[in-house]
């Protein structure tokens, strides 16, 4: 397993948590995920053989919200 902190534009509420939640969650490979709304983050734990970093930003916008690089 992996993890990585992503930070996200946008995430403004416990809602806006839950929805990046369950969009990753979805993805095979993922194990845990965490947001922070104060931090600005979601902290994902993941398995590097099944989806890789890019795939979970791609959900994270898919949700519709925006990855800061």
């Amino acid at each position: 397993m992996e993890k990585v902190n992503i930070k996200v534009d946008g995430m403004t509420c416990g809602g806006c948590v839950s929805s990046i939640q369950k969009a990753l969650t979805a993805r095979d490979g993922v194990k845990d995920v965490a947001g922070s709304v104060e931090d600005k983050t979601v902290t994902v734990d993941f398995d590097p053989a099944v989806i890789n970093q890019m795939k979970l930003e791609e959900a994270i916008e898919q949700a519709g919200f925006d990855v800061i690089k």
